[in-house]
């Protein structure tokens, strides 16, 4: 098992991208601590991890408020004892021409997908710097390399989250932690259920196939780093 005894946490754990990783890390041997707003889909993943041998910790949280994640982060190391890894794939979309754009959704989006990752971010990095070791591993979008029309607010987050990555990567990097971006074209998410006519989603990305490219980024062996992976469905952009 590639992560045995190792701890991870990940955020939007509940459904989706982050609902594959907790999955995948906990198969190869991780004490997943997971995070999202919903108890209900944080418990449906406890129990499926559970069933199959793993070890995983509830703890609900919405990473836009800054008292929640500094709660998140400590009980992950009161129950765990480290922390190894951070998982950003907590995330919001909303499509439309910026002329129709609503005020709050740009705020909700800029607030969970950008905000939310730099607050976790910034929370475990005390941790993983006493250690000497850790990944990052912020889940992007093909939108900071394509443009996507009607994006214009997740695109925002999206680059904006991208240029903190690298940053933060040139920080840690004399500290032993490494951060990495993986950015995944159109993946079959419950996101995509509120958006009308969207591509055919029988040729989308499954969210397994993130997972196992986060899986790739975590297990890099010590002195190798995969700091931006960029993974689209085989037929390109849809």
């Amino acid at each position: 098992m590639r992560l045995a005894g190792q701890v991870a946490l990940v955020t939007g754990a509940g459904r989706g991208i982050g609902r594959a990783v907790a999955a995948a890390f906990a198969r190869e041997g991780a004490f997943v601590v997971l995070a999202a707003r919903s108890t209900r889909e944080l418990a449906s993943i406890q129990r499926e991890i559970e069933a199959a041998g793993g070890r995983a910790l509830v703890v609900p949280t919405d990473v836009r408020q800054e008292p929640a994640v500094a709660a998140l982060v400590t009980r992950a190391l009161a129950e765990g004892g480290r922390l190894d890894c951070l998982v950003t794939a907590a995330g919001l979309a909303a499509f439309g021409p910026v002329a129709d754009a609503k005020t709050e959704d740009w705020d909700q989006l800029i607030a969970v997908n950008l905000r939310g990752a730099f607050l976790c971010c910034r929370a475990v990095l005390p941790a993983m710097t006493a250690q000497g070791r850790g990944t990052i591993i912020n889940i992007g979008s093909v939108v900071t390399s394509r443009t996507l029309l009607g994006s214009g607010a997740y695109t925002a987050a999206k680059y904006g989250l991208l240029g903190f990555s690298r940053v933060l990567a040139e920080e840690m990097r004399p500290h032993g932690v490494r951060v990495g971006v993986l950015s995944a074209g159109a993946t079959d998410t419950p996101l995509w259920d509120a958006v009308p006519q969207p591509p055919d989603r029988a040729l989308m990305l499954k969210p397994a196939l993130i997972a196992e490219a986060a899986l790739l980024m975590a297990t890099r062996p010590p002195g190798a780093t995969l700091e931006e992976l960029t993974l689209l469905p085989q037929g390109g952009v849809l």
